[in-house]
């Protein structure tokens, strides 16, 4: 019987290993590349469009079959260090919760300080605009994650390429005027905040409105 060199069984398992957090410590690099931006869009909401995008999606909810006391809202188009992510009640307005959120880096890892890009495009990397409802939820690559699936031509691939909500370590609960870690495509949040969403998509007995925009656009 041919006999496997102990040196070799032992490079096998490092690489095994390290298959397992090349995309962590991927994913730090560019969370560290991110600190060092300062500007990255208005710290602001655009409380208008804000509001103009809530009765819209209340009647879009009502039409759809999808929850109609609250929705997810997400503009891609400010400062990703502030809260850009609010889940607000149609009824009332109210935020019950907020916030960040990471958006797609594409295929260079790393969109620059200002810009924004979107696609729907399988390996992209990008995010894609529009309306989702969210899925089932299921334990994924970063824990807790909730598949989502898009609603309009700029989104209609979500599902099949695996664009999800999901909770990030590097994402932290707390603003900053530098930009924040970048995602390969999916709205990624803190573990905190994704529990706050959990409490309010495993309560729903419809699908959730999810809407992400870029207020910029």
């Amino acid at each position: 019987m041919f006999k496997v060199p102990q040196h070799f069984l032992l490079l096998l398992i490092i690489f095994v290993a390290c298959i397992g957090i090349l995309p962590r410590a991927h994913a730090q690099t560019r969370y560290f590349a991110a600190r060092s931006a300062v500007y990255d869009g208005p710290k602001k909401p655009n409380f208008n469009l804000l509001l103009e995008k809530l009765w819209e999606a209340d009647d879009y909810c009502q039409e759809n079959g999808l929850n109609t006391e609250v929705g997810v809202f997400i503009d891609l188009g400010m400062n990703s260090g502030y809260f850009r992510c609010w889940v607000i009640g149609y009824r009332d307005g109210v935020t019950r919760h907020q916030g960040l959120v990471a958006h797609g880096s594409g295929n260079n890892n790393w969109l620059p300080t200002g810009t924004r890009k979107y696609s729907n495009d399988k390996g992209s990397l990008l995010s894609s605009l529009g309306k989702y409802k969210t899925g089932s939820s299921y334990s994924g690559q970063y824990g807790l994650a909730y598949k989502l699936y898009g609603l309009e031509a700029s989104n209609s691939n979500a599902f099949s390429r695996a664009i999800v909500l999901h909770a990030h370590s590097s994402i932290p609960d707390f603003q900053s005027s530098r930009a924040l870690f970048q995602s390969w495509g999916c709205p990624s949040v803190s573990p905190n905040f994704l529990k706050q969403l959990s409490s309010i998509i495993d309560r729903s007995d419809k699908p959730v409105l999810v809407w992400i925009f870029d207020s910029t656009r």
